[in-house]
C-alpha cells in the first residue's frame, strides 16, 4: 500500500485526483465517525466536518507532505472543524430557540459507548500527539502491532506498551470526568469509535476538495467577487439611505403644499374673524344709545342687535373651522411620516437581504437561495433584519444564478415582494418589489389591485 506521504506528495506536485481520491478512501471513514461522535449523530453536519477537514488537507498538501501517516493530523482536524460547527450550530439553535420557542430533547445515554462517546474525542486531546496517535493507529483503525510500530518508528514490543500506556492515560482522563467503564476501554473504542462513511461520500468530498484548490484563478475570482459584493453591501446602504431622503423630500414638498393650502384657508378665517370682530365691537358702541333715541332709531338698534348675535354665531364657527384646520394639517403630517419610515425600514430590508442572497450564491455553487429568508438573514447576524422578515416573500429565486463576473443571470427577475400591500395616507397603494440585481422598486395602485402591475414587469428566464 503506498504511503500516505507519497500520495500526498504525488498530489502536491501534480495535482493528481487519483492519489487524492485514495487518500479520502483509506481515510473518510476515521474522519467522518470523529465527526459524528461530536455532532451528535447529525449525519449532515458530520458531512459539513469531513468536507471541511478534506478541503483544508488539499489546500495544506504541501505544507503536509512532511507527515509519515495523516491519522493523527486528520483526527485533530476533524476535532477543530467539528468543535467550531457545534459552536455554531448551538448559537444559531439558542438564537432560533429564543425566537421560536422550540424545545429541544436529548437521549441520556446508557450503555459504556453511550457514555463515553460525547467526550471521547476531547480526552483523545488531552493526551499527547505520541499517545494519541498510537490509539488511533491501533484502535480507529484496527491495525496490528507490527504497523503501528512502523508508522510510529518503533518495534512490535515498544509499539504495544506504547498503546497500552495511552490507553491507561485515556482511562485516567475519563475517569476524571467521571466516565468509568465496565468493560474494556480499548474493546469498546475498538468495536465503536470508526463507523463506516455514507456511501458516494468519498466520491463528493473528493471532487469537492479538489475543486475547492483546483486553480488560483478560480480562488482568487471568489476572493474578488467577495470584496465586491461588500463593496456593493455598502453602497446598497448608501443607496438605500439616499432613496429614503428622496421619498422623505417628495413627501414632504407635498405636504408642504398641502401645509401652505391650510395656511391659506388659516390666515382667511383669521381675517374674517377680526372683520367680524370690529364689527361687533361697533355695533356694541351703537348700542348703548339711550332709551329716549327716537323710534326709528330704536327699530334699527333691535335690527343691529340681532346682527350682533348672528356675527358672534359666524365668529364662533371661523374658530371652529380653524382649529379643525390645524388639527387636520398635524394629523396629515404624522401620518405620512410613520408611512414613509415604515416604507424606508422596508425598502431597505429587502435590499439587504437581496445582498444576503449573492452572498449565499457566492458560496453555494453561484445558486440563490429557494426559500426560508429567516434563516439567511439570521445566518449573517442581521437581528434588525429579522423585524422585517414576516412582512416578505420570495418568489423565483431558485431561477437565479451568478455567471462569471458574480452578477446575477437574470437581473430583471422579481424574486421577493411584499406580503400585503399597504394604504398610504393619500389613499394610495403601495407594494415593493425586490429585482434580482438587488434593486426595489414601489409600485402603486388606486384599488389595491397588483395584477396589472406583476404583468407588465414580469420576466421569465429562458427554458432550460
Amino acid at each position: 500500500m503506498t504511503p500516505d506521504r507519497e500520495l500526498l506528495q504525488h498530489y502536491a506536485a501534480t495535482n493528481s485526483e487519483d492519489a487524492f481520491a485514495e487518500l479520502v478512501s483509506r481515510h473518510v471513514s476515521l474522519v467522518y465517525s470523529a465527526a459524528l461522535r461530536q455532532v451528535n449523530g447529525d449525519a449532515h453536519l458530520a458531512h459539513d466536518v469531513a468536507q471541511t477537514v478534506f478541503t483544508d488537507l488539499a489546500r495544506k498538501a504541501s505544507s503536509l507532505t512532511r507527515h509519515e501517516s495523516l491519522t493523527g493530523w486528520l483526527y485533530t482536524s476533524a476535532h477543530f472543524a467539528a468543535a467550531k460547527i457545534v459552536r455554531s450550530e448551538m448559537r444559531r439553535r439558542d438564537r432560533e430557540e429564543k425566537f421560536m420557542r422550540e424545545t429541544i430533547s436529548e437521549n441520556a445515554p446508557e450503555n459504556d459507548w453511550q457514555k463515553i462517546r460525547p467526550a471521547l474525542d476531547a480526552a483523545m486531546h488531552d493526551l499527547k500527539e505520541s499517545d494519541r496517535d498510537a490509539i488511533l493507529l491501533r484502535y480507529f483503525e484496527n491495525r496490528q502491532f507490527v504497523e503501528v510500530g512502523a508508522k510510529l518508528g518503533l518495534n512490535e514490543n515498544a509499539a504495544r506498551m506504547r498503546v497500552e500506556r495511552a490507553v491507561e492515560k485515556l482511562r485516567g482522563i475519563l475517569t476524571k470526568r467521571g466516565l468509568a467503564t465496565t468493560a474494556a476501554l480499548a474493546a469498546v473504542i475498538s468495536a465503536n469509535a470508526v463507523q463506516s462513511a455514507p456511501a458516494g461520500l468519498a466520491a463528493t468530498l473528493t471532487t469537492t476538495s479538489v475543486g475547492a484548490t483546483a486553480t488560483g484563478t478560480l480562488t482568487l475570482t471568489k476572493i474578488i467577487t467577495t470584496m465586491k459584493l461588500k463593496l456593493i453591501f455598502s453602497t446598497l446602504l448608501v443607496a438605500g439611505a439616499a432613496t429614503a431622503l428622496v421619498v422623505q423630500h417628495q413627501t414632504q414638498t407635498k405636504l408642504a403644499g398641502e401645509n401652505e393650502s391650510l395656511h391659506q384657508q388659516v390666515s382667511q378665517l383669521q381675517t374674517d374673524n377680526a372683520r367680524l370682530s370690529n364689527r361687533v365691537a361697533t355695533i356694541g358702541k351703537a348700542t348703548s344709545t339711550p332709551a329716549s333715541a327716537p323710534n326709528d332709531q330704536n327699530t334699527e338698534l333691535l335690527k343691529l342687535r340681532g346682527e350682533v348675535g348672528v356675527l358672534h354665531q359666524q365668529m364662533d364657527e371661523a374658530h371652529q373651522k380653524a382649529k379643525a384646520a390645524e388639527q387636520e394639517m398635524a394629523a396629515v403630517l404624522s401620518a405620512q411620516a410613520q408611512f414613509t419610515a415604515s416604507e424606508s425600514r422596508t425598502v431597505n430590508a429587502m435590499k439587504l437581504l437581496g445582498l444576503d442572497m449573492r452572498l449565499y450564491a457566492n458560496d453555494h455553487d453561484n445558486q440563490f437561495p429557494t426559500n426560508n429568508l429567516f434563516k439567511l438573514a439570521e445566518a449573517n447576524d442581521q437581528t434588525n433584519l429579522l423585524q422585517n422578515i414576516p412582512y416578505i416573500e420570495s418568489s423565483n429565486a431558485d431561477s437565479v444564478k451568478l455567471n462569471q463576473k458574480g452578477q446575477p443571470d437574470y437581473p430583471n427577475l422579481v424574486i421577493m415582494r411584499e406580503r400585503i400591500a399597504r394604504q398610504s395616507p393619500d389613499g394610495t397603494w403601495h407594494r415593493l418589489y425586490g429585482f434580482a440585481d438587488g434593486s426595489v422598486q414601489t409600485a402603486t395602485s388606486l384599488d389595491g389591485n397588483f395584477d396589472a402591475w406583476e404583468k407588465a414587469n414580469a420576466y421569465s428566464p429562458p427554458s432550460q
